[in-house]
């Protein structure tokens, strides 16, 4: 039987290409506490990033390239930190032929939320989009560097994960130097069904700010912001 790989889904076209700077935007689904069963294409937390992939491809068009990962394993699987590895490859990944400067931003949805605070300290990464993310710690984000910029939206009605220790690792992050911002979606529960529409804005606009804030001419041809994180 063969290994079990992470596999990676959308346009990866300007990988490879010497010199290219196009910057990449990673999906990071999420999963259980621990599973080492393999990660099918039809399992909800994998399919719920399907559409916001969609939609970040529409707001980008050409300028960026949207990918979503699929990990191996379902669980986080404690010391294991199964996801977090899987989440290194894809870095490593799309980066493979661009230039040195390329920025990653990474947006994950649950676990997805946990391993991108995981990898955060990855010198390609700008910015981590948090959807609901389960960090159980409220530590989680002092891997993110000074000058590097976090959205954190959690909903008041989640009962999977915590939004206070959302608030918490936040506020610790903006402490290092980090250009955070926390956004409480009230009435919304864990699986961003809730205003899915403010979900999806939030999350296109924070993408937006991270890649293309130096270049207000690509920043406005994706949309209008009411505020930057």
């Amino acid at each position: 039987m063969a290994p079990i790989a992470p596999t990676l889904h959308g346009r990866t076209g300007s990988a490879g290409s010497a010199g290219s700077s196009t910057p990449v935007v990673l999906l990071l689904h999420g999963g259980k506490v621990a599973s080492h069963d393999p990660v099918r294409p039809w399992h909800l937390s994998y399919l719920r990033m399907v559409p916001i992939a969609r939609m970040l491809r529409r707001a980008v068009g050409s300028d960026a390239d949207v990918v979503l990962l699929r990990c191996r394993y379902r669980g986080w699987n404690g010391a294991e930190r199964s996801p977090v590895a899987d989440a290194q490859w894809a870095i490593d990944e799309v980066l493979r032929g661009r230039d040195p400067g390329t920025r990653v931003v990474l947006v994950g949805h649950s676990m997805g939320g946990r391993t991108a605070a995981a990898v955060a300290g990855h010198p390609a990464v700008a910015g981590v989009v948090a959807l609901a993310p389960w960090w159980p710690s409220g530590t989680e984000t002092d891997t993110m560097a000074p000058g590097s910029r976090l959205l954190v939206v959690h909903g008041t009605r989640d009962r999977w994960t915590d939004a206070t220790l959302s608030h918490a690792a936040t506020t610790r992050a903006e402490r290092r130097g980090v250009t955070a911002r926390f956004v409480s979606m009230r009435g919304a529960g864990h699986f961003m069904l809730y205003c899915s529409w403010r979900w999806s804005r939030l999350t296109r606009e924070a993408v937006r700010d991270v890649l293309f804030a130096p270049d207000p001419a690509v920043r406005d041809r994706i949309g209008q912001s009411d505020r930057p994180i």
